[in-house]
């Protein structure tokens, strides 16, 4: 769920701003699972821009201050949550470790890169949030590790019911800055998208698998 409206305006406008978000409903993008999507998120690209980073940075720190008590790690989801993962620990000085998409299959043979200890409590930390399969993948790597894993933050969410039902499931607490409705919304605003366009949009969001179809 999105933690504060403003907030989630403000990051949103940002997103587009910098052009960390390009929205396409005639050619749609085409992710990894095979969905067609109207929109395409890289919010890897907020690194570039150190106000955008800040902000992002201090409204993470904000959330895990008001909600959160005890963290004794900050981990990030390999690749995007990485960075964003070890600004917030800098900021708190907590330890840090990511988590790769899967176990390696050489050296060490990790899954988890850092030190944590059983009994840890982790915040998780993630650039965007689609179906949560990936995100909820490096849950259960903590979860393996006999970790306790508090909850996660990301800077945005495409807010799709796949999603929510995931974290309902795994029992995970998920908290964005942003997410697709306020940003669909912001770019409507801006005039970065016609009025016309919101419809399909909005019909993405209901059923991503069929939209195209």
């Amino acid at each position: 769920m999105i933690y504060n409206r403003e907030t989630a305006k403000r990051v949103s406008k940002h997103l587009l701003q910098i052009k960390a978000v390009k929205l396409s409903v005639n050619k749609p993008f085409t992710w990894a699972s095979g969905i067609k999507s109207p929109i395409y998120c890289d919010n890897r690209i907020t690194l570039s821009y150190p106000r955008v980073r800040t902000y992002i940075r201090q409204e993470f720190v904000k959330i895990i201050q008001e909600e959160f008590s005890s963290i004794d790690v900050i981990a990030g989801v390999a690749t995007g949550g990485i960075a964003q993962g070890a600004l917030v620990a800098q900021d708190l000085d907590l330890p840090f470790v990511y988590i790769r998409t899967a176990q390696k299959s050489h050296g060490m043979e990790n899954q988890i890169e850092g030190v944590v200890n059983p009994g840890n409590n982790v915040l998780v930390i993630e650039d965007l949030v689609s179906t949560g399969k990936s995100s909820l993948n490096a849950v259960k790597a903590l979860k393996d590790a006999d970790c306790n894993v508090k909850g996660m933050l990301a800077i945005f969410s495409y807010k799709l019911d796949i999603a929510e039902e995931n974290f309902k499931k795994e029992k995970c607490i998920l908290y964005t800055l942003s997410d697709y409705p306020t940003l669909i919304k912001s770019a409507v605003e801006s005039n970065y998208i016609h009025d016309t366009e919101i419809d399909s949009l909005r019909k993405w969001q209901k059923d991503p698998q069929n939209w195209k179809k």
